[in-house]
């Protein structure tokens, strides 16, 4: 059951919205104008009828108790999840302003709430039933692995002979070559069944003529892709954890195989990216007890959104499971106890100096690292020229911002909420910078996401 005394704040229910555009179209809803019928129950559900172009208004009903995340349904034809009004209701509800009244939930709220939560028991016994079956046949799978490493080794021994090649010609080819190469030469790693290969060889395709410094940029990438095929060529002969790591890299799939650990996670971020076959949804969590940051990715194919949805700043009581992997942040999502919950908690913050040699000790365990997941406390948005930084309000150091996150209108929030003095900043701390994702000012428990 939720805590039906905390509601959500405007900011956790936006931070649900799953682009821009519902972003706004949902703010417009979130006043009493358009609804009628609106109200809520102490079993976590929000009901309420939305007038629309038509005759009839739309029924939108949201489960918020749902251990999963909220859930919803709407009679509209938009095929976002959430659409604009359920994010207008939860907005609404969040309002307080008595608005959405206690009270019996109409028949139609009711049958799909009892529907979905019989489909729910439904799945986790049948879940529970295929935990028990017995495995398949162990030998087949072994025969399969072995043929699909031996798919990778001879990929990876022409990828090497494709770097060496670049390399003896000189940079300046790859400019000449123009990217259908580096198509190509991604092409022969998705034959070889090697996906994490394709994908950087598809990244190193777009750096020549991409700007001042590229054939830098080049070779530093090069010298990555060269390492990770050394690591698969040798990896017989590498730690175990930097051999998962090698394996995880090159586009293995794994399994959350480490031992369930339950705490309070806060939900500290939650953002998608997308491409033309996949949106994967990141969401980072931070232990209340434990005082891991652990990262779950959930993922919808063909341009639709993840269903998995935890809005920021809640806490959720569940177990996860990590994968393998040295110095992995990724985890599953295991058994959750009660649905996510309201809080006052933030993580505790580091300083620059701190964050900066953390992400140094983590590429000892992942080279190939991108960016680790930090909190800095006490920093300042100061502007550098025509970048930004974080400046560390307690000492002479400052963190760049990625120049990606310059061009966020997350950036301009962060510095409102500062107007100059330090701020609690969770986000991503890379080579390219740090990319702020979650702030909390000073003397305000709410976190207010920054994307």
């Amino acid at each position: 059951m939720t805590q039906q005394g905390v509601r959500w704040t405007a900011d956790q229910v936006l931070a649900l919205a799953p682009d821009t555009a519902s972003r706004k179209a949902g703010s417009k809803l979130g006043a009493a104008g358009p609804w009628s019928e609106a109200g809520s129950s102490d079993e976590g559900t929000v009901w309420g009828l939305c007038r629309g172009s038509g005759s009839k208004p739309y029924r939108t009903v949201i489960d918020i108790a749902d251990s999963t995340g909220p859930a919803y349904k709407c009679s509209c034809p938009s095929r976002k999840f959430p659409c604009k009004h359920a994010l207008g209701l939860l907005l609404l509800w969040a309002g307080e302003d008595g608005t959405v009244p206690r009270g019996q939930a109409p028949d139609w709220a009711d049958e799909w709430i009892e529907d979905r939560r019989k489909r729910a028991d439904d799945k986790r016994a049948a879940a529970s039933a295929a935990g028990s079956a017995p495995a398949g046949d162990p030998e087949a799978a072994r025969r399969r692995a072995e043929r699909r490493a031996e798919w990778i080794t001879a990929g990876a021994a022409e990828l090497e002979q494709r770097l060496t090649d670049l390399l003896r010609g000189g940079l300046a080819s790859a400019e000449q070559a123009g990217y259908g190469l580096w198509e190509e030469t991604a092409a022969r790693m998705v034959d070889a069944q090697a996906p994490g290969l394709a994908a950087r060889v598809r990244e190193l395709g777009a750096i020549p003529s991409s700007g001042p410094g590229w054939p830098v940029r080049l070779l530093e990438e090069c010298a990555l892709l060269h390492l990770l095929d050394q690591g698969w060529l040798r990896r017989d002969v590498l730690p175990g954890g930097l051999a998962a790591t090698v394996r995880s890299r090159i586009g293995l799939p794994g399994s959350a195989d480490g031992p369930p650990v339950r705490d309070q996670w806060l939900v500290l971020a939650q953002y998608d990216t997308a491409d033309s076959r996949l949106t994967t949804r990141r969401i980072w969590l931070y232990g209340a007890e434990s005082g891991r940051t652990v990262l779950v990715l959930s993922y919808g194919a063909a341009g639709r959104a993840p269903e998995l949805v935890l809005p920021v700043g809640l806490t959720l009581d569940a177990e996860v499971s990590a994968y393998p992997g040295a110095g992995q942040s990724r985890v599953a999502l295991g058994e959750r106890f009660a649905a996510p919950a309201p809080t006052g908690f933030r993580p505790p913050g580091v300083g620059v100096a701190r964050a900066v040699a953390q992400y140094g000790e983590a590429l000892r365990d992942d080279p190939w690292l991108e960016s680790r997941p930090v909190t800095l406390g006490r920093v300042i948005p100061t502007p550098d020229g025509d970048d930004w930084q974080l400046a560390d309000a307690d000492g002479g150091l400052a963190l760049p911002l990625a120049p990606p996150a310059r061009f966020r209108s997350g950036l301009w929030r962060l510095v409102a909420l500062s107007g100059g003095a330090p701020l609690t900043v969770f986000g991503e701390c890379g080579h390219r910078g740090f990319s702020p994702l979650t702030a909390w000012p000073e003397g305000r428990g709410e976190a207010v996401p920054l994307c």
